[in-house]
């Protein structure tokens, strides 16, 4: 009689596929709450202690872990081992059915502690799985409920459970504790990584994700795509979904962009993003009042595109969207009335609820052909970075407010990046480019006669005098770069001859 070893933690299915190895002539052998369970619904069940000869130990840490279970497990079809557990007195045990204590789940609980995560690692569960995978020449592993009705199928045939079968379902379970023990380092390498950062990166990196949600498709209709999280519930950029349609592939990637931008301001602030480049910024005393000016920036871009706030959405909010055809908005939260009038009146454009604010403590990983680049998050100009003044004319005190606000957008904007702006808001922005003088013109383009008195901002050096000339052509009064060009003399001249302050930071912020 072929026996079957089952020890689970999600009893979906258990009982009916039990009842159905028991129809096929199978004997069960069970520990814990699995066995109690069997033994309710009427089936015969032998308790992993009359095999093991072993109680329970530990409050239930060690119930499997004992050569009369590992050695039935690993056991070949081959006289020596057969002999080896005949000596011994156990038996082969020929299918193992065993899934694992939610750890990911539990580690996303509010309030949860070291010592309550750990209670939740699975040791015993792991090596079940691991021992039968191994030996699934012989074997058969079930790591998931989902394959209870295919396996109990392919054993009521004569073939039984082929190999192919064996092979991928071993497959699956070497899958089910990679993913399971890469879980646990991420959850307990979190803290050693962050403080890494500014020092070296780990040498081998565990990521620990998980699929939260397939989407339609990717950046196109003919790519398949899906939104995958290191926090087992959480929703983009860890985020809930509210209301509208499901999130795209390109909503999200704007939606991250757009809440980088704007976890770089403490004052009320709106960020719209368009094609994963901010095309509006503003600051001011209530986020309803920042819309304004920052649709102003570059209303043809912001058609279409998403929002972060960095304050609660409320009526006023939505009063002032006005009817700008808005694909997402991310916030803190949403009132209630708010959330009312956006579902009813603007049914599709998706409300992303993101409980904190963007801190940039998660590694940046982006994938190569055969690789992938990992980085530590630009989060704007390191401590003790100083601003020095480099032309003839000193900046005034508005300008040097414009000139600050907009450092920090042009981090956020895709290199070559040229912000131009004024205290609290931007009026053209320009990037994604492989000119940076092409990226000035676009920038005057887009501000037209709001140019005049304002203030641009670059995130890396001129290479050539050429872009700042475009800019002085434009009305602009000042400029913050970072210097380091081997013609910065010639590039201060253009300025100094157009009576335009200067402000060299030294610290570069590309965005490819």
């Amino acid at each position: 009689m072929p026996r079957a070893l089952l020890s689970v933690y999600d009893k979906t299915g258990l009982v009916e596929f039990a009842a159905k190895l028991v129809q096929l002539g199978w004997d069960l052998v069970a520990s814990g709450g699995t066995e109690r369970t069997l033994i309710g619904a009427g089936l015969p069940v032998t308790p992993v202690e009359q095999v093991t000869q072993v109680p329970e130990m530990l409050g239930g840490r060690v119930k499997t872990l004992h050569p009369a279970i590992h050695a039935g497990i690993l056991a070949r079809d081959r006289a020596e081992d057969l002999e080896d557990l005949k000596r011994q007195n156990f038996a082969p045990i020929n299918m193992v059915v065993c899934n694992l204590y939610p750890f990911q789940e539990t580690v996303t609980k509010a309030g949860i502690t070291l010592q309550d995560a750990i209670e939740e690692i699975d040791i015993g569960g792991v090596t079940l799985l691991r021992a039968a995978a191994k030996n699934f020449f012989h074997v058969i592993v079930v790591s998931s409920p989902a394959d209870y009705e295919r396996i109990a199928e392919a054993l009521a045939t004569p073939e039984g459970a082929e190999l192919a079968l064996r092979r991928e379902l071993a497959v699956r379970a070497f899958a089910h504790t990679r993913d399971y023990d890469t879980a646990i380092h991420s959850y307990l390498a979190q803290d050693v990584t962050v403080s890494l950062l500014n020092e070296s990166l780990p040498q081998h990196l565990s990521l620990g994700i998980q699929r939260d949600d397939m989407l339609r498709y990717g950046e196109n209709p003919h790519q398949i795509a899906a939104h995958y999280t290191r926090v087992a519930g959480a929703g983009p950029l860890g985020g809930t979904v509210l209301g509208g349609k499901q999130l795209s592939y390109n909503n999200i990637l704007d939606l991250d962009a757009a809440w980088r931008a704007v976890g770089s301001y403490s004052t009320p602030t709106v960020v719209i993003v368009k094609h994963l480049t901010p095309c509006g910024v503003a600051t001011a005393e209530s986020i309803t009042a920042a819309f304004p000016p920052a649709l102003e920036s570059d209303p043809v871009s912001a058609f279409g595109g998403v929002i972060a706030v960095n304050r609660p959405v409320d009526e006023s909010f939505v009063a002032a969207l006005g009817s700008l055809f808005v694909e997402a908005i991310a916030a803190p939260s949403f009132t209630p009335e708010a959330t009312v009038i956006l579902s009813e009146k603007r049914k599709n454009c998706r409300l992303l609820q993101v409980p904190a604010l963007f801190d940039g403590t998660a590694l940046e990983i982006r994938s190569v052909f055969h690789g992938f680049l990992v980085q530590s998050v630009d989060l704007g100009d390191p401590e003790g970075t100083n601003f020095k003044i480099v032309t003839k004319r000193q900046p005034t005190a508005d300008e040097i407010e414009a000139l600050r606000f907009n450092w920090k957008v042009v981090q956020h904007v895709k290199s070559n990046a040229i912000v131009l702006g004024i205290k609290n808001a931007t009026v053209g922005v320009g990037g994604g480019l492989s000119s940076r003088v092409d990226s000035v013109k676009l920038a005057v383009t887009k501000a037209g006669s709001r140019s005049v008195g304002s203030v641009m901002a670059s995130d890396a050096f001129f290479p050539f005098p050429d872009g700042v000339e475009a800019a002085a052509a434009a009305g602009v009064t000042a400029v913050i770069q970072p210097g380091g060009s081997i013609r910065d003399n010639d590039v201060i001249a253009v300025a100094d001859a157009a009576n335009m302050a200067m402000v060299f930071t030294g610290v570069r912020h590309f965005r490819h």
